[in-house]
């Protein structure tokens, strides 16, 4: 194996750990946190592969905008920031199975697929120029079904935030009646006003 192979196998490692991480944690900021490390030793992984320009947008965007943008929903939400038992659904065994089925599948599929074939790691392979003819050429409708959802995400994480929102709230005082917010005649027990 040559240095290259060794260093990418162990961002691999990595990758991989903090990514059974993320899942396993009790506390959602920890999870977050453990994402920051594998989305970092997945741009590693890229610099490995000489693809320097999606290394540093996987920094930029993912680690710099998706993990803060998570932390935000997070903070925005009111969710439980540490420990919280009443998250766990109870299906741990199940997610587990069904989590290493796929990966066995997906390990296989690699193996049968790519026994003995090695790529030549040439630079330049990764530059913008390649990748923006790739994005713009080949794969602009997902790029911008992508770009949809990521709005969609956005839009229903500032609905979730918001606390106006609601039957009998947001709506001006006018519109709710003159009384509103003053404090009725006090009754007696007969249901009549005392003054």
């Amino acid at each position: 194996m040559s240095g290259q192979e060794v260093v990418f196998t162990l961002l691999g490692i990595v990758a991989v750990g903090s990514g059974l991480l993320v899942v396993t944690t009790r506390q959602l900021v920890h999870a977050a946190l453990w994402l920051v490390v594998s989305f970092g030793a997945l741009a590693g992984g890229y610099l490995v592969l000489t693809a320097e320009f999606v290394a540093w947008v996987q920094v930029l965007i993912y680690v710099g905008a998706i993990v803060v943008l998570l932390l935000f929903g997070i903070m925005l939400t009111r969710a439980p920031i540490g420990q919280s038992l009443d998250l766990d659904s109870g299906n741990r065994w199940v997610a587990a199975g069904v989590a290493v089925a796929t990966a066995a599948v997906l390990v296989t599929v690699l193996v049968m697929g790519f026994r003995d074939a090695h790529t030549p790691l040439k630079p330049g392979g990764g530059s913008a120029d390649e990748l923006g003819a790739s994005v713009f050429r080949t794969w602009v409708l997902p790029f911008e079904v992508l770009s949809v959802l990521l709005l969609a995400s956005l839009v229903g994480a500032i609905v979730l935030s918001r606390s106006d929102i609601g039957p009998g709230r947001g709506r001006p005082a006018t519109e709710r009646g003159p009384d509103a917010g003053r404090p009725g005649p006090a009754r007696d027990g007969r249901g009549e006003g005392n003054g």
